[in-house]
């Protein structure tokens, strides 16, 4: 059974309602039906009712057994407008203001969520990845105990025989630009965490540089050294190591030559890149010349399930995402 299979089936075992914002998008439509005809979530589309039914309709998709809500004619509009005044008045926010941004359905899908209408939230096929975390910084918060929010991607590669069964998470791939040593450590525990939830097998964690146990020497290296250090005061039980060149971490051949006895080389699976730019390229090399299945960015400390997306994705895509935030709302 592949990753997305089983996160499907696991989905399954207890629904959960998804809400999805971009109604006006065709590709989200398209994943509406695919999680409805599969079974594995409830799905609430958000938008103009009439153009979203039309569009549908037009396109000969079947949403029949999603509930479609507009936000400024729904029953729950002034409830939110309220709620989210609250939320931010200590920040300037004015109740004419609160009355505005609740029209967006982002904003309003935030407020489902943080409300307990809803589960969980997809969005960013149509809008940037600041459209969707801001609301959800702004009302849904981060969640206890973690210091920051990141993104990461679970990466399959097919035909692979490295990380856990050709599974790995790409972690932070999507949103901290320059993480210093703290941060990547944070980023090193949340990705652990979802490693262990969405694949469901024991998380090795690479922390990656372009130095392998001090064979280069510079400022890049020394922050993963210390974020390593950190890594393993923080979390003492978690199997890591670090600075790791990406060959050491995933190829056991190289791993015995480069460094021999670690708990970690050889066999990664958790994949921690010392920046953005990095995290970023290497998705995106594996996903084009590997023909990786790429599901993300996907956002790890959150209070409640977010996903955001990449404006290029199919609706497949989303399709798999939703499923995967559907499995995050079951813990």
């Amino acid at each position: 059974m592949s990753f997305i299979e089983n996160i499907k089936k696991r989905a399954k075992e207890e629904l959960k309602t998804i809400i999805l914002p971009e109604g006006n998008d065709i590709r989200t439509l398209r994943a509406a039906e695919t999680a409805l005809s599969e079974e594995y979530a409830n799905i609430i589309i958000l938008g103009d009712i009439v153009k979203i039914k039309e569009m549908a309709k037009d396109n000969n998709i079947d949403i029949s057994k999603a509930k479609i809500i507009n936000p400024t004619e729904s029953e729950k509009y002034e409830e939110y407008v309220q709620s989210f005044y609250e939320l931010r008045k200590a920040k300037g926010m004015t109740l004419e203001q609160a009355k505005e941004i609740i029209k967006d359905e982002i904003y309003f899908g935030m407020m489902m969520v943080k409300q307990g209408d809803g589960d969980g939230l997809v969005s960013g096929a149509c809008h940037s990845t600041s459209d969707t975390l801001r609301p959800a910084l702004q009302i849904l918060k981060t969640a206890p105990g973690t210091k920051l929010v990141s993104a990461f991607f679970v990466m399959v590669v097919p035909d692979c025989e490295y990380g856990e069964k050709g599974t790995f998470i790409f972690s932070d791939s999507g949103l901290n630009e320059y993480p210093d040593a703290d941060a990547l450590s944070e980023i090193a525990i949340s990705s652990a965490k979802s490693f262990k939830q969405l694949v469901g097998a024991e998380p090795k964690v690479a922390m990656l540089s372009y130095s392998t146990y001090g064979s280069a020497h510079s400022p890049l290296t020394d922050k993963v050294i210390e974020a390593t250090k950190l890594l393993k005061q923080k979390a003492p039980e978690l199997i890591c190591d670090g600075e790791l060149q990406l060959d050491a971490a995933i190829i056991p051949e190289i791993a015995n030559s480069k460094a021999p006895g670690s708990a970690v080389a050889g066999k990664a699976n958790t994949l921690i890149f010392p920046d953005l730019d990095a995290g970023n390229i290497g998705y995106k090399l594996v996903q084009r010349l590997a023909k990786a299945e790429a599901y993300g960015p996907l956002c790890q400390g959150i209070a409640k399930p977010v996903n955001d997306l990449s404006r290029g994705c199919s609706a497949e895509d989303i399709a798999g995402v939703i499923a995967i935030t559907a499995v995050q709302a079951q813990e």
